[in-house]
C-alpha cells in the first residue's frame, strides 16, 4: 500500500470505523532514521490505534527505527516481510526476507528488546520456488522464537523472478486454507490473513480459522466497506451513516489541512472509491480528479463534487436496511 495509504487516507478512514487497526505506509529503517520524520511518520492524533510499518533487515537498525516511532505515538512496529517490489529487493527488505527466516528472528528481537509496543509481521506464504509448507512454518518458528506478537500473512507466494509487483498482487494465486493450517498449528498466536478480500461476507468466513483479517485494496477502492466493521465486527454504531456523513465528518480535517498549506488533491485522491454504484459517482471523481489539483481548491470543491452523487439512494438503502 506505498504512496496509499498515508495519513490523509488513514485520517479519512478512521471517520468510517473507530475500531479498525490502521497501518502505515512501509517506511524503510533509513528514511525513519535519516530522513524528514515529520513528514515520514507525523500522523494525528484521530488515527489511534495505528501502526507503523519498517522495512529493513539490519536488527540495529530496526531497533532504532522502532524507538524513534514509539516516540511519535504508534500503537504497534510492523515489520513487512511480505512487499515483492524491486527496491525492496534491492534494499534486502520485504518479501526476500522469506528466504531469512533467522535474521526475520534476529530482527524482531531487536526491536522487542529495543520497545514496549507490540511487535508483529507481515509476511507471505513463501517466495518463487520455495514449498509454502516449510517456508512459512520456518518463518514462524524464527519469529515467535523471538517474542512476535502477531503474524499477519498474505495468502499468496511472491514471485521476486519474472512477475511485476502489481502481477504478485493478482497472479500468484491465493491459499487461504495455508494460512488455517498455520493457525491450527499455532492457536496460542494471534494470527490475521490478508490477499484477495473483497467482501464482508468473505471476512466473517476467515474470521471462522483465524483471529483477524486485513483488507487493503478494497478498503482503499470501496472504503464505504468500513462503515460495516464496527457493527459485525464488534456490535457498535458505525461513526457516520453514510458516505454524505463521513465527508461532512471529514471536512474539519480537511480545512485544518488545508490551513497547514496542504494540496487539496493531496487528501481527495484517497476519497475517489467513495460512492462507488451510486448515480453520480463518475461526476464525483472526475469533478475531484480535475478541480482539486487546481490552485485555489478548497473545502467548496469537495462538497461540488459530492452534489453530483443522489442522495435520493442513498436514503432509499437507508430505509431497506431498517426494514431488514
Amino acid at each position: 500500500m506505498m504512496d496509499w495509504t498515508d495519513r490523509h487516507c488513514r485520517a479519512f478512514h478512521r471517520v468510517l470505523s473507530r475500531r479498525a487497526r490502521l497501518y502505515t505506509e512501509m517506511v524503510t529503517t533509513g528514511a525513519v532514521i535519516h530522513g524528514p520524520r515529520e513528514r515520514l511518520l507525523g500522523f494525528s492524533d484521530v488515527e489511534h490505534p495505528v501502526a507503523v510499518q519498517l522495512g529493513g533487515s539490519d536488527p540495529k537498525d530496526l531497533a532504532e527505527a522502532a524507538r524513534i516511532c514509539v516516540d511519535f505515538g504508534y500503537d504497534e512496529i510492523n515489520l513487512n516481510v511480505g512487499c515483492p517490489s524491486d527496491r525492496v529487493q534491492n534494499g534486502r527488505f520485504g518479501a526476500c526476507l522469506m528466504q531469512e527466516p533467522v535474521l526475520v528472528g534476529e530482527c524482531v528481537a531487536a526491536m522487542k528488546a529495543a520497545v514496549s509496543l507490540p511487535v508483529t509481521v507481515k509476511c507471505r506464504i513463501g517466495v518463487d520456488d520455495q514449498d509454502t509448507e516449510e517456508a512459512l512454518n520456518r518463518l514462524t518458528d524464527c519469529v515467535v522464537a523471538a517474542g512476535c506478537d502477531e503474524l499477519t500473512v498474505h495468502a499468496r507466494k511472491a514471485w521476486l523472478q519474472g512477475l511485476s509487483p502489481k502481477e504478485n498482487r493478482d497472479i500468484p494465486p491465493l491459499d487461504y486454507p495455508r494460512v488455517y493450517r498455520l493457525k491450527h498449528a499455532r492457536p496460542d498466536l494471534p494470527i490475521a490473513i490478508n490477499g484477495g478480500i473483497k467482501t464482508m461476507a468473505e471476512v466473517h468466513e476467515h474470521l471462522k480459522h483465524v483471529d483477524g483479517v486485513m483488507l487493503g485494496r478494497v478498503a482503499y477502492h470501496e472504503p464505504e466497506i468500513l462503515l460495516a466493521v464496527d457493527p459485525e465486527l464488534y456490535g457498535e454504531a458505525a461513526p457516520v451513516a453514510d458516505g454524505f456523513e463521513a465527508v461532512a465528518a471529514y471536512e474539519p480535517y480537511v480545512a485544518e489541512q488545508l490551513a497547514r498549506g496542504e494540496r487539496l488533491h493531496n487528501i481527495t485522491r484517497h476519497m475517489l472509491g467513495l460512492f462507488t454504484g451510486r448515480p453520480g459517482a463518475r461526476a464525483y471523481r472526475r469533478h475531484l480528479a480535475t478541480e482539486a489539483v487546481k490552485p485555489g481548491a478548497n473545502l467548496q470543491t469537495l462538497r461540488d463534487a459530492v452534489a453530483h452523487v443522489s442522495r435520493e439512494t442513498a436514503a432509499l438503502e437507508a430505509r431497506l436496511a431498517a426494514a431488514e
